[in-house]
């Protein structure tokens, strides 16, 4: 242990960038599921064609795929992007998504009585989505973004591959430093475990804190 503590400072750093990549492309993702998720309900064929084309592509391919793709297949059509905004990018973009189909489900499962009422009160669409559907999908959606939000920190260790220096990156450089595999993994896996305690427990007060505003 007392080696591993030597290089403490690395192992921050991973750290550091693995959660900034977690929060980065978690916004993003959130930000594409709502957006193509009200997409595939839209009015207009055309972008509802062109969310589910979006959310199809993006789950039917290898995130690694698509994050070789954006950091060595991009510089060659003249677009050079930092190893950073293409984690953030491909991450954002899959597990947008994924995302995109909660926001779809939980939607469409609201009871009927809930848009006659916007229909009722004369809202249009997008006001009647913003005051009365997404605030009661929200609470539909929120365990289930949770788990996504997990799956997406677990990915962020695939970033390794194409030179960014997150924690798993930092644990691999320390593995062939201190041939220490089994403590070193055992520390990774803890912290990984952590963060997604964390944000489990979290988005857990965030539905709950909702549903007592909701309800109160």
């Amino acid at each position: 242990m007392q080696e591993l503590w030597l290089y403490r400072s690395q192992l921050l750093q991973g750290l550091t960038l693995t959660i900034e990549l977690t929060v980065l492309s978690g916004l993003l993702a959130f930000a594409l599921s709502l957006a193509a998720g009200t997409g595939m309900l839209s009015r207009s064929r055309a972008a509802r064609l062109l969310c589910r084309v979006y959310v199809e592509f993006f789950r039917g391919t290898s995130l690694l795929a698509q994050m070789f793709w954006l950091f060595f297949v991009l510089p060659n059509f003249g677009i050079d992007l930092s190893p950073i905004v293409c984690g953030v990018w491909s991450l954002g973009l899959c597990f947008g998504a994924y995302g995109a189909e909660i926001v779809r489900s939980s939607l469409t499962s609201l009871p009927k009585g809930q848009y006659d009422a916007a229909i009722a009160l004369n809202f249009s669409r997008l006001k009647a989505l913003r005051v009365i559907y997404l605030p009661q999908s929200m609470l539909l959606m929120l365990p289930l973004f949770a788990n996504l939000s997990i799956e997406l920190l677990k990915a962020t260790s695939l970033v390794s591959l194409i030179t960014i220096a997150d924690l798993t990156f930092q644990a691999k450089n320390l593995i062939f430093l201190t041939y220490d595999t089994a403590r070193i993994l055992i520390l990774v896996l803890v912290v990984y475990f952590g963060l997604s305690l964390i944000i489990s427990r979290s988005l857990r007060l965030l539905e709950q804190a909702m549903a007592k505003s909701w309800h109160g």
